[in-house]
């Protein structure tokens, strides 16, 4: 069934909207419930500003599609979801939404792109509408399981042999193609921020002697956070400035499959606390936030063990994978400590799945559901991927990027994926700085939404319809109301200053 035209009367009886909804072009509609018995109330007059509407469905006849500005107004009869936004109650600053260039995805775009190709793909990634504006690049220092040549650190020395001045250190391996990269979509994005974590320290700082599997020797945790200060001073020097950083990239996660290092928490904890921390402090990086955990939320402990510790003064706050564990994880881990912040760091798309169930997944448990429960971000994983989910360094084998770039074809073709669509949905529109504010969500099969404030001050609310139904609700803000229908399965955002 297709949904009303939007800005259609609210008084307009159900029979009437329903009658309308399969004549009326695909999109959004303002049709609400009237009807009942007494004195009709006074038609709905359009007296307040006007609302800028987005729409991305779930059957992908719409994808980042704007559709007719609503407004808002009074009188009529509002839908029985009603969303109340209030921005006098303030909780997190957004730092952004994106995903990992990591080295296969810088690959991918330096060597399987020409130069259109490649500045106009960048362009739509970064760059304001009609780009998507992602604001927020996790990088892999070093290998992990999506790298094109095999394993490498910036710090390689022959096996059985040990480098404690670091004086093999050099990112020359970044400066062929990864590097290059992140310079043009800063210039694409001057407020992109870039946060780093390794997969795995250097080969020779394990006791295993090999970057798949193992445990950071305690020897050398002197050494490591040299290493991290070395890696901050020359992205530096190459005009890349780190703003957050993680000892480890899931800590609990230890396999010879790919690069990958255990660190127990209470290892962690000592790295930042008498390592890490005044390191990058006495370096000048004291300014770059320190982040614990990173992995999945299955696992509160480890993250309330990091911020008891003594290593909590270096600490700005934790951050979550999704694989494991349910997203209520971090306000439990919020709530324990609210002065730390909580970022969402990693989650991928699987390849083969349904566009419509990944949407709302990704708009339940990321978009709505990460920053409802305190993330300051919103991260996928590889931001581009071939056909074959690769290339691939012993890892997921099924992964997704956020664009597929299709090799068999010359040249190759750019796929944007749901989770482009997603990510598209508030990135372009919650802007570096806006700060999450308050609205009330109907839970889990329901109509569900998260509001935000930027920093020029106008309003963006997102809302998810997760049914398989069009369903009808209102958005109330000042004493003033629109009323507006979401089509089954679908993601819209509503802007107004």
């Amino acid at each position: 069934m297709r949904p009303r035209p939007e800005g259609y009367n609210s008084r307009m009886s159900r029979a009437t909207c329903a009658a309308l909804a399969f004549v009326a072009a695909a999109g959004l509609a303002a049709c609400a419930g009237g009807g009942g018995g007494g004195a009709s109330p006074p038609a709905f007059a359009n007296t307040g500003p006007a609302v800028q509407v987005t729409i991305t469905t779930g059957d992908q006849l719409l994808l980042l599609a704007t559709r007719t500005p609503l407004s808002f107004g009074t009188g009529g009869n509002a839908a029985a979801h009603v969303i109340n936004v209030d921005e006098d109650v303030k909780y997190q600053v957004l730092d952004g939404l994106g995903a990992s260039l990591t080295d296969s995805s810088a690959w991918l775009i330096q060597n399987e792109l020409d130069d259109t190709q490649r500045a106009a793909l960048l362009q739509e990634l970064f760059g304001p509408a009609p780009g998507i504006s992602l604001g927020l690049l996790r990088q892999p220092m070093g290998a992990s399981d999506f790298t094109v040549d095999g394993n490498y650190s910036y710090d390689d020395v022959p096996a059985g042999q040990t480098d404690p001045q670091l004086a093999a250190f050099s990112i020359a391996h970044d400066e062929a193609y990864i590097i290059p990269l992140l310079q043009q979509a800063l210039t694409i994005n001057p407020a992109l921020k870039v946060m780093a974590v390794p997969w795995s320290p250097p080969a020779w700082m394990k006791d295993s002697g090999t970057m798949n599997g193992g445990s950071l020797d305690v020897t050398y945790l002197p050494q490591f956070a040299q290493y991290f200060l070395r890696f901050l001073q020359a992205y530096q020097q190459d005009g890349i400035a780190v703003y957050a950083l993680a000892a480890q990239n899931e800590p609990l996660n230890s396999t010879v499959a790919y690069p990958s290092s255990s660190l127990p928490a209470d290892l962690e904890a000592d790295f930042i606390s008498m390592y890490l921390g005044p390191t990058l402090a006495g370096g000048g990086f004291g300014g770059v936030k320190i982040l614990g955990y990173d992995h999945n939320w299955d696992d509160t402990a480890y993250a309330d063990e990091l911020l008891a510790s003594n290593a909590a003064p270096y600490i700005a706050g934790t951050a979550f994978h999704c694989y494991a564990g349910d997203v209520g994880a971090q306000l439990a881990v919020h709530d324990a400590v609210p002065d730390k912040d909580i970022w969402f760091t990693e989650c991928s798309g699987t390849a083969g799945s349904d566009f419509a169930g990944d949407l709302v997944w990704n708009a339940e448990n990321l978009l709505i559901g990460a920053t409802r429960n305190w993330a300051r971000s919103v991260l996928l994983w590889n931001l581009a991927l071939d056909q074959d989910s690769g290339p691939t360094n012993g890892g997921c084998m099924s992964c997704r990027g956020v664009v597929t770039i299709d090799t068999r074809t010359n040249p190759a073709t750019i796929t944007r994926n749901v989770e482009y669509y997603a990510l598209g949905q508030l990135a372009r529109f919650a802007k570096p700085g806006a700060q999450r504010i308050d609205s009330n969500t109907f839970g889990s099969g329901a109509i569900e939404d998260v509001a935000f404030q930027n920093p020029d001050g106008s309003i963006v609310l997102l809302v998810l319809n997760p049914t398989m139904a069009a369903q009808d609700f209102s958005v109330a803000w000042h004493n003033m109301r629109f009323d507006t229908r979401l089509p089954a399965q679908s993601l819209a955002t509503y802007v107004w200053p």
